[in-house]
């Protein structure tokens, strides 16, 4: 009887404690319920990622947990224009990543057959897709530009104030140096944000998708942080500003190798009625000078006839 109260005691402390143990602010998916408290994240019935609660987690760590669970029918809800002629949008959406052991993505990136694809750190496609045989090297993302659209305000915001407002919510929610905001131009009329971020080039120890994949989930989705309630507020003199929309562009150290498969329809249209225009201009310039010849032929042997 005495043993049995024991084992009775033991499972009763060891649920206190796994009820003890803090959530993880920065993943509300997350597992804490061990004895060892240590948070971590489940990317397949037997893999699971330990987390840094105190930092958010990697993008290509959030992927492949995104994508197990919309496997398995878990809970996923979770100015402008391009900065300079190289830099692209996310197209494809999510997919199931390589990740290295510190949450970075591989440079090559397979959709589990054969097709497969290079990445930018951030692990947005940055090439044709290919085969197994693609070459990819490591490319980083130094600059991302947020084109943000706020929801109504009672009054018109103040540009300097609100620079000063994108500056502290990136430091407070996504823990983003204030250095790294560059620019912010807004568009009243519009209610339009353009925010740029930048890194110097060659620096390796900022991610800057972090913040970008956090701030996509927090605006067109939900949360990923524990208290999922708490949405993205910006600040300006007193008035909380909250966003309705957004969309990423992402420049890289090196051009991206998209070719004519990266092309829109549209603009292949374009391009082929163009290509035909000028072949069918050739050919009636061909078929003209043709017939002009024949015409000069005919009149040649007229001529001899008259001189004689």
């Amino acid at each position: 009887m005495i043993k049995v109260l024991i084992a009775l005691f033991v499972v009763v402390l060891v649920d206190v404690v796994a009820s003890q143990c803090p959530n993880c602010d920065t993943m509300k998916w997350a597992k804490c319920d061990e004895p060892s408290c240590e948070c971590k994240l489940q990317f397949s019935p037997s893999i699971w990622q330990k987390l840094e609660c105190k930092k958010l987690v990697p993008k290509c760590f959030l992927m492949k947990a995104e994508m197990y669970r919309a496997r398995n029918n878990l809970t996923t809800r979770s100015i402008g224009g391009k900065p300079v002629e190289s830099a692209f949008v996310d197209n494809d959406g999510i997919y199931d990543p390589e990740c290295e052991n510190d949450g970075k993505f591989k440079a090559i990136q397979c959709n589990g057959t054969d097709v497969c694809w290079c990445v930018n750190s951030a692990g947005v496609r940055r090439s044709d897709k290919g085969d197994k045989n693609i070459k990819c090297e490591r490319v980083e993302t130094y600059w991302v530009r947020l084109e943000l659209k706020h929801k109504e305000v009672a009054i018109p915001l103040d540009a300097t104030k609100l620079k000063t407002g994108i500056e502290n919510a990136l430091l407070e929610r996504y823990k983003l140096e204030k250095k790294f905001v560059t620019d912010v131009q807004y568009d009243k009329d519009g209610r339009l944000i353009v925010v740029d971020v930048k890194k110097d080039i060659g620096e390796r120890v900022t991610d800057l998708s972090l913040m970008t994949y956090y701030m996509e989930k927090d605006i067109k989705i939900k949360p990923l942080f524990f208290d999922d309630n708490k949405q993205l507020e910006v600040s300006v003199e007193g008035t909380k500003v909250s966003m309705e929309n957004i969309l990423v562009y992402y420049v890289d150290e090196v051009a991206p190798t998209f070719t004519m498969q990266k092309l829109t329809g549209g603009i292949i249209a374009v391009i082929v009625v163009v290509s035909l225009i000028v072949i069918a201009g050739l050919l009636v310039l061909f078929f003209l000078a043709r017939r002009q010849k024949a015409q000069y032929s005919k009149a040649q042997p007229r001529e001899m006839e008259t001189m004689s």
